[in-house]
């Protein structure tokens, strides 16, 4: 029976009892997941193992035995911010004309940025900790820049002044001080900004 059970195993056919063992593993991680995206959703920006272990109801060293550290476990962090900017990448731009498809970013980012808020947050606060978060920060930056650049026409990207003043209106850190420290709604931010990048372009 043991060569049996090794054959299987080597075969990649999963016995009953590992079959469960997979299923649970893959349930306690999606748990643990759910767990750390909740507390920072909260508002807690850097959630220990032991908060992400209380709330997900499993024991600490299960934390430890799907992700090695909490490194690996900001990388499901980023994955949530890198879906809802592929999703944004995705959609087609309503306008025909390239001012139009500019002055749509602003909105369609600022969508986008509401919904990733708390976790870029937290991101941003454990950045200073985590390789994997600074890179993909610079990761992030390269990618928005590169949306921007090619709604704009050559002489517009060319021109670096005008560049650079769209890629920070346009960029995180401009709809994060807007919201936060000027304490602005979302509706009120969108309208800053697109004034903002209006004069720019005319």
């Amino acid at each position: 029976m043991g060569r049996v059970i090794k054959l299987n195993e080597a075969a990649g056919v999963a016995e009953p009892g590992q079959d469960g063992r997979r299923r649970r593993g893959q349930d306690n991680r999606a748990r643990i997941v759910a767990a750390m995206l909740e507390i920072i959703h909260g508002g807690e920006l850097s959630p220990g193992a032991e908060q992400v272990a209380q709330r997900a109801d499993v024991a600490l060293r299960t934390v430890f035995r799907h992700f090695s550290d909490m490194d690996s476990l900001y990388r499901e962090m980023s994955e949530v911010i890198e879906a809802e900017m592929r999703t944004m990448m995705e959609q087609p731009f309503k306008a025909s004309d390239w001012r139009g498809r500019v002055i749509e970013l602003v909105a369609r980012r600022g969508a986008v940025f509401e919904k990733i808020g708390p976790y870029k947050r937290a991101s941003d606060a454990l950045q200073h900790r985590s390789r994997f978060l600074q890179a993909d920060n610079a990761r992030l930056v390269v990618i928005l820049r590169e949306i921007l650049k090619r709604e704009l026409p050559p002489q517009v990207a060319g021109d670096p002044l005008r560049l650079e003043s769209l890629d920070l209106l346009l960029s995180w850190e401009s709809w994060a001080r807007l919201r936060r420290e000027q304490g602005l709604a979302p509706d009120q931010a969108r309208e800053v900004l697109e004034a903002a990048v209006e004069r720019l372009l005319a």
